[in-house]
Parts: C-alpha cells; sequence; structure tokens
C-alpha cells in the first residue's frame, strides 16, 4: 500500500514538468540552443587553431646553415676595439686600482681593476713566461681538454657550434664556485693570428638552442674577455695580456677580495700545468686542432693600427731571483707554492670563509656587508703573501727601515 501511494506523487510530479516545459517552452529551448552554439563555437575554435598550429615555423626547426646564427657573434671591430684596450686607450677616462703585482724566477703577474658607469668589474692583468714560445702558450690556453685535468673549477666542457668562415667556435662550461651554486657558461671565441707570431682571442657571452637553462647552474649573463699573447721584446719570454669582465653573481667587494687571495696560487698552478703541457704532444688535443683550422689573420687595418699604438701596456721589469732559492728562468723548472701554513694564515682563512659566506647571502643587511667588507679588507691587508712572494716580501721588511715610529 505504501508504494502505491508513491505512485500518484511521482505521477504528479511528472505532470507539473510537463506542464512547465509546455509553458515555458520558448524560454527552455531558447537556452538549450543558446548553450549548443556555445559548444560548437568552442569545438571549431579548438579545431581551427590545430590546423593553425602548424603553419607556424617552430623555433626548433633545423636551419639549413645554422653557422649563420653564431658568425656574427664576434666582428673585426671588437677586434679592434680589444686592440685599443690592451694598448692603454681606454685608460685616461677610466679609474684603475692595482690589485696584485708578484713575480718569481719562473714567472710575473700584475692585474688591476676599475669599475666602469655600467657592467661588472674590469681586470686588466699581463702574466711574464720565462722560456716559453707564444704558441705553446697559445695551445695551452685553447686546449679545453688538458684544462679538464688541471683546473679543478672547470666541471664540464663541450663544443655546440663551429662556423668555418667566420672562425667562430661556440661552447659551454661549468665551473664551480665554493660554497654557491655552480655557473654555467655559454661563450662564443675566435683566435686572430699577426705578425712575430702575436695571437689575439675574444671570448664573449651568447645563447645556444644546444644549450637550454638548467635550474640546477646559474646562467652568466655577462661575459667579455679577451688577450693578446705576444713575444716580451729583448728577452727569452712571452707575455699574455687579458682584459678580463664578468658578472657571476657575486657581491663586488666578495669578488676582490677571492681574486686578490687566490689568483697568484691560481698562476703558479697554471704555470706548473704549463711546464707539464710542454712535454706533451698537445697537436692531438681536439680542441687546440679544431683552434689551428679556424684561426683568422688579423686585418691588415687593424695591424697596422696595433704596431703604430702598442706601448707595452704595463711593462714588467726583468725577472729577479726569489732570495735563497736558485732561479733557471725555464719552464723545465716546477714553480713550488705549497708551504706549512701557520696559525695565522688558518685564521685569516677562516674569517675570509664567514666574511665570504656572509657577503654572499642575499638575506645579509646592508650595514653588515659593508662591515664583513672592511674587515675582509683588514685581513687583505695584514695577512703575509701566498706563495713565492712571501720570502721576498720578508726580505724586503729586512732590508726597509721602520718608519712607523
Amino acid at each position: 500500500m505504501a508504494n502505491l501511494s508513491i505512485v500518484p506523487k511521482i505521477a504528479g510530479n511528472a505532470l507539473t514538468s510537463a506542464e512547465f516545459w509546455r509553458e515555458n517552452a520558448a524560454g527552455g529551448w531558447a537556452t538549450a540552443a543558446a548553450l549548443l552554439l556555445v559548444l560548437f563555437w568552442k569545438l571549431l575554435r579548438t579545431l581551427s587553431g590545430r590546423r593553425v598550429l602548424p603553419t607556424v615555423p617552430p623555433s626548433p626547426k633545423p636551419n639549413p646553415n645554422p653557422s649563420t646564427g653564431i658568425s656574427a657573434i664576434i666582428s673585426d671591430e671588437d677586434l679592434r676595439a680589444l686592440v685599443e684596450e690592451l694598448d692603454g686607450k681606454s685608460q685616461e677616462e677610466e679609474t684603475w686600482e692595482d690589485v696584485v703585482d708578484k713575480k718569481n724566477g719562473y714567472i710575473a703577474y700584475s692585474a688591476k681593476c676599475c669599475r666602469p658607469k655600467d657592467g661588472p668589474l674590469k681586470y686588466l692583468s699581463v702574466t711574464v713566461f720565462e722560456k716559453c714560445s707564444t704558441e705553446l702558450l697559445r695551445d695551452f690556453y685553447m686546449d679545453n681538454e688538458y684544462r679538464k685535468e688541471w683546473d679543478k673549477t672547470l666541471l664540464e666542457h663541450s663544443k655546440l657550434q663551429v662556423d668555418e668562415t667566420s672562425g667562430t667556435e661556440v661552447g659551454r662550461m661549468v665551473k664551480k664556485f665554493p660554497l654557491l651554486t655552480p655557473r654555467e657558461y655559454i661563450l662564443a671565441w675566435r683566435v686572430w693570428e699577426g705578425k712575430d707570431q702575436t695571437f689575439y682571442c675574444i671570448i664573449k657571452d651568447c645563447e645556444h638552442s644546444l644549450a637550454p637553462r638548467q635550474k640546477k647552474y646559474v646562467r652568466i649573463g655577462y661575459y667579455r674577455s679577451g688577450w693578446r699573447i705576444r713575444k716580451v721584446p729583448g728577452r727569452d719570454a712571452c707575455e699574455i695580456t687579458m682584459m678580463h669582465q664578468e658578472d657571476a653573481g657575486l657581491n663586488i667587494e666578495m669578488a676582490k677580495v677571492a681574486f686578490a687571495r687566490g689568483i697568484w696560487s691560481y698562476v703558479c698552478k697554471m704555470y706548473n700545468a704549463l711546464h707539464a703541457y710542454s712535454s706533451r704532444n698537445h697537436n692531438q688535443s681536439p680542441s687546440v686542432a679544431t683552434m689551428l683550422r679556424l684561426i683568422q689573420r688579423i686585418p691588415p687595418a687593424v695591424e697596422t693600427e696595433a704596431a703604430t699604438t702598442s706601448k707595452g701596456l704595463s711593462e714588467i721589469p726583468a725577472k729577479r731571483s726569489v732570495p735563497g732559492r736558485q732561479s733557471t728562468g725555464s719552464v723545465t723548472t716546477e714553480c713550488k707554492i705549497l708551504r706549512k701554513p701557520s696559525k695565522k694564515f688558518i685564521a685569516n682563512g677562516l674569517l675570509l670563509l664567514g666574511g665570504v659566506i656572509c657577503l654572499s647571502r642575499g638575506r645579509a643587511t646592508l650595514g653588515t656587508q659593508l662591515a664583513m667588507a672592511c674587515i675582509l679588507k683588514k685581513v687583505m691587508k695584514h695577512a703575509p703573501a701566498s706563495g713565492q712572494a712571501a720570502p721576498a716580501l720578508t726580505a724586503r721588511a729586512r732590508r726597509e727601515p721602520n718608519h712607523s715610529d
């Protein structure tokens, strides 16, 4: 009986719904038609979008002549500008600060820096190698396979593209930054040869489709570097003069302190690697073979200008023997830079390490960063020189009178 009593209610509801559609036929069917029209329009847009997509040229589409994309990265005008910088023409408008000036019986290194109005710090350095040919030094600098053996900061290096016409090469490398995220470099470079076995190289940052950005690395967005290798007049030696700018995302004071503290040890390590490199067959290196194939002749106009304006930028005086050590001035002798660190040196090292961590943290206040920068500068002034230069500085201090009284 309960089930029979429910039937009239259901029937009543059905009649009510039918009456509703009958009474509101115009409005109900109009709403349904509008919904169908919207759905039909959405479907048409989806289908038309699928038809249009293939007609748009996709970005990863292979280029029949891929070298055209990198041939214009480095031009002969860039070489002309580098020659002017290395010859000191641009220094008159900039204020330079001496950073390092050290030498021993085998190598000599000096560097200074300036802060341009726009861009990161600019470094100018001159390194002199005794008993070394310009070809050997050129191959050493361009041998990326060998660099991975001796330079422990270089984690990865790979070649991406080569332009046979312009002599431009593009590659990727990843460098280790202590306590910080590794830095990734996408670089293009060209090498020129001039008279008297003089060589020039320009390196610039760029982007490449074969090197997409990765979250685990920090991509370097600004990189300008160039060098000249030539013979030292009147001596059995060659020198490399380098102009370098790089924005690695570091605090400026931290970068200056790190450079001043570590560059001399790095140069001595580089000399030892050059000494070992001179006894191996470097012509078998793929990087050197590619460089020798792509190297360009310096344009006559640029070479004439370089010959007439060159004045031996930052000439380093003739080598002097380190006291207490026989100096042969030969690449066949290694540069020994390791010695037992003192307690004061360890303390300064720990303070420097803490300062680097503090300055590298983005959350540190401006006052904290300025205070740490001042402390690090004091550490730099009072810390003993590293490497072979320490005995020379000590001996010089013994000879010079004390004017502090």
